[in-house]
């Protein structure tokens, strides 16, 4: 589904990532861990279009999307969840969803109910703004807004990052659960290693914008938990 060919991105004139090449297949999961400044969430905005590509190849089902805009690669069916879930805080839930697929030429009332059957905790919260949500609200809003429209490939970048356990549990059995019924891939930037022990077929492991290394999830450890990856370093 998406291939990764030497790509090169970074900041103006500052590179972060070194000739990065990976894939991901449909319906799978693959992890990102590595130390912070490694480059994991300049990967996240290259892939999506937010940050040029200097160098390299983005392809998704075979189309290159290197020189496409954010919003034709979200038509294409990329969905991207930032750090920090880039949602509106001033507008409403119901309008935070209508907002993400307006640009989408479907049916948007359809496209809601659909990812509020996904998402029900959201439907008693449709005329709350999203500054008013919990962080952990906010989370599946952010992530609603990717689902609503349609992707075949969620981007996810640190989805746990300041949420209460009870979100972080729900979140693992939608995101399971969409695997299951949609085929959904998911590319995951995260810090808490059992949430990507628990979702993710593969690891890979970034040091100085390039993949150090790429292993099964099941070889995690619960000292890679605590922030030690120096034995996968190796």
């Amino acid at each position: 589904m998406l291939s990764v060919d030497r790509l090169h991105s970074g900041y103006g004139r500052i590179p972060i990532l070194s000739g990065i090449s990976f894939g991901v297949a449909a319906g799978e999961f693959v992890g990102i861990l590595g130390h912070n400044g490694m480059g994991k969430t300049t990967l996240l905005k290259t892939l999506i279009g937010i940050l040029p590509a200097t160098a390299g190849a983005i392809r998704f089902e075979a189309e290159d999307l290197v020189r496409l805009p954010s919003h034709q690669r979200v038509r294409r069916g990329i969905s991207y969840v930032p750090q920090g879930r880039g949602i509106f805080p001033a507008l409403t839930v119901r309008e935070n969803l209508q907002f993400a697929v307006a640009a989408l030429a479907g049916d948007t009332v359809r496209s809601i109910e659909a990812v509020l059957e996904d998402i029900p905790r959201l439907k008693r919260l449709l005329a709350r703004p999203g500054g008013a949500l919990s962080g952990g609200e906010q989370q599946l809003l952010a992530l609603a807004r990717a689902l609503v429209q349609g992707p075949r490939l969620v981007l996810l970048d640190e989805p746990t990052e300041g949420i209460q356990p009870s979100i972080i549990e729900e979140m693992v059995e939608l995101l399971a659960a969409l695997r299951q019924r949609r085929g959904i891939a998911v590319l995951l930037v995260e810090q808490n290693v059992d949430f990507i022990r628990l979702l993710s077929q593969r690891v890979l492991l970034m040091q100085k914008g390039t993949i150090a290394r790429e292993f099964p999830a099941s070889e995690l450890s619960d000292a890679m938990a605590m922030g030690d990856f120096e034995a996968l370093e190796h």
